[in-house]
This record gives structure tokens, C-alpha cells and sequence, in this order.
């Protein structure tokens, strides 16, 4: 099981501006302290913490951050609208299109995703797998 996930950015506040813009929507809560951004799913009474939480903090060892090659971080949406609304929200909040949100001839018919690079080059899918939505030969 995946506990968290972090990824590094040189400029919190413009991080924040970019993951705020999407995050909240999918139930995630931010807390910030000192050491960066903390994103987590609230906890309900009686059961575990949901997971992953997800962090955007400055590297630990003080040099500059930089984004994995290869790396990406996949959200999952409530719906193709939510993907394409969360799109749109994280570009105007300063990121930029690695993929408009659609159907792609590699992944399963019911697969919807867009993609995104946040303000380090973080790559970000937000998806919907939803199987009572219209499929891409639907």
C-alpha cells in the first residue's frame, strides 16, 4: 500500500495555487506548515487514514527540485465533466497541458484522462474510469 507521495517544488506558493486548484474537489485537505504542503483525504470515524497522502515540500537536501523523468502522479475524478472542469482549473491556476482530457486508443474504452505538468514539470493525470459513462467507441 502506498502511504504518500511527494514531489518537490521550489515555489510553494505557486504549488499551492496549482494543487488547491484541484485537489479540494477530489476531498483532499490541505494543511500547511513550514516544511510545505500537505494534502490528505479526512479520516472517518472508526476507520483507518485514506492514503495516499500527498506532499509538495522543497527537497530535503536544498537543491533545486526537479521533476522525475518518467514519473506521474494519476488523480482519479468523479466523472469525465470533473476531469475536464479540474483540467481547466489547474491550467488557469499555472500549469500546463500535457493532454486535453479525452479517450486515448492505448488505454481501455472507459479510460478518460487529461494531463498536466504543475509549475516544477510534476507530470499530473486527473482520470475517470466510470463504466456508466458513455465509452470512447460510445
Amino acid at each position: 500500500m502506498i502511504a504518500y507521495i511527494t514531489v518537490g517544488a521550489d515555489d510553494i506558493a505557486r504549488a499551492k495555487r496549482f494543487y488547491s486548484a484541484f485537489l479540494p474537489a477530489l476531498g483532499y485537505e490541505l494543511e500547511e506548515g513550514p516544511g510545505g504542503l500537505s494534502y490528505a483525504l479526512p479520516e472517518q470515524p472508526g476507520h483507518s487514514a485514506a492514503l495516499p497522502e500527498f506532499y509538495v515540500k522543497p527537497p530535503f537536501d536544498g537543491r533545486p527540485a526537479s521533476a522525475g523523468n518518467g514519473a506521474m502522479i494519476a488523480f482519479q475524478a468523479r466523472s469525465q465533466k470533473q476531469v475536464r472542469d479540474l483540467h481547466a482549473a489547474a491550467l488557469a491556476a499555472g500549469g500546463s497541458d500535457e493532454g486535453q482530457p479525452g479517450f486515448r486508443d492505448s488505454y481501455s474504452a472507459q479510460f478518460y484522462v487529461g494531463y498536466l505538468r504543475d509549475p516544477q514539470g510534476n507530470k499530473i493525470a486527473l482520470f475517470s474510469n466510470d463504466p456508466d459513462e458513455p465509452g470512447r467507441d460510445g
